[in-house]
């Protein structure tokens, strides 16, 4: 068993959407577990802002602005990270956007945009770096669903739809290369205390749905903080989930056993 602050020792680890939120708990708990970690995100303000304050630690660290549901963007993350770390053994595809509303109101631009940032993105970075992974016979693969996959929330069509289009690509790739050395999990969090968490709230809230943090606490306990999704990224990216693959983590404190 790895030593707290080795468990990803000897790793390039990089994290799609990892400047913020639980995005950027990642990051900063797989830097602290002695991972290379190249943080890509379209936030440039706040991804360099990350990178210099584990630089500061004497973490490695690396910002790569890009938009990964962009096909010459995901390419640049990832041969710059390569060009700076080498390789990449772990991909965490955490990027992703919500748009709430009726769906008779959803544009198609809209449909696109839903299924570019939470499908297309995953496909595009997984597509990238596949292919290196299978050469030296070890990838770790994790991508950030949502427990929308299994319970509907009010008004979230497009989003459910575009999370179960990359929650069905992650599992089927599990099932692809498991046995070339590549695990590919996902992880399906309901309600984070985040920017992406507090903007659904509100946007929820402004069609009359009840989303107050007093309405999460009957649905799932209290509100998930990110450092708890953040741990769960950590185990699957460790050598100690190394029998779980094509498997669904729900982080969801009952939310969709009820």
């Amino acid at each position: 068993m790895s030593r707290p602050g080795d468990r990803l020792a000897g790793r390039v680890a990089m994290i799609s959407g990892g400047a913020n939120g639980a995005g950027a708990a990642s990051s900063r708990l797989f830097a602290r577990e002695s991972a290379k970690v190249a943080i890509v995100d379209r936030d440039a303000e706040a991804g360099r802002k990350l990178e210099q304050e584990l630089l500061a630690q004497g973490l490695a660290a690396f910002f790569v602005e890009a938009d990964v549901s962009k096909p010459d963007q995901a390419e640049h993350a990832v041969t710059a990270t390569i060009a700076k770390f080498g390789q990449i053994d772990i991909l965490f595809n955490h990027a992703g956007t919500i748009i709430v509303k009726p769906f008779l109101e959803f544009s198609i631009d809209e449909w696109d945009e839903m299924m570019e940032n939470n499908a297309k993105s995953a496909f595009l970075m997984t597509r990238l770096v596949l292919p290196d992974m299978l050469k030296r016979g070890y990838g770790v693969l994790i991508s950030t669903s949502s427990s929308g996959v299994k319970a509907i929330t009010h008004l979230e069509s497009l989003y459910c739809a575009s999370k179960s289009a990359m929650h069905q690509l992650a599992r089927a790739i599990a099932v692809e290369y498991r046995d070339k050395g590549i695990r590919s999990n996902t992880i399906c969090p309901s309600f984070v205390r985040t920017r992406h968490g507090e903007h659904e709230i509100a946007q929820l809230r402004a069609y009359g749905v009840f989303a107050s943090e007093q309405d999460l606490n009957i649905m799932q306990g209290r509100i998930c903080e990110p450092e708890e999704v953040a741990n769960v990224a950590l185990f699957l990216a460790s050598e100690e989930s190394s029998f779980i693959n094509g498997a669904e983590i729900f982080v969801d404190n009952t939310f969709t056993a009820i």
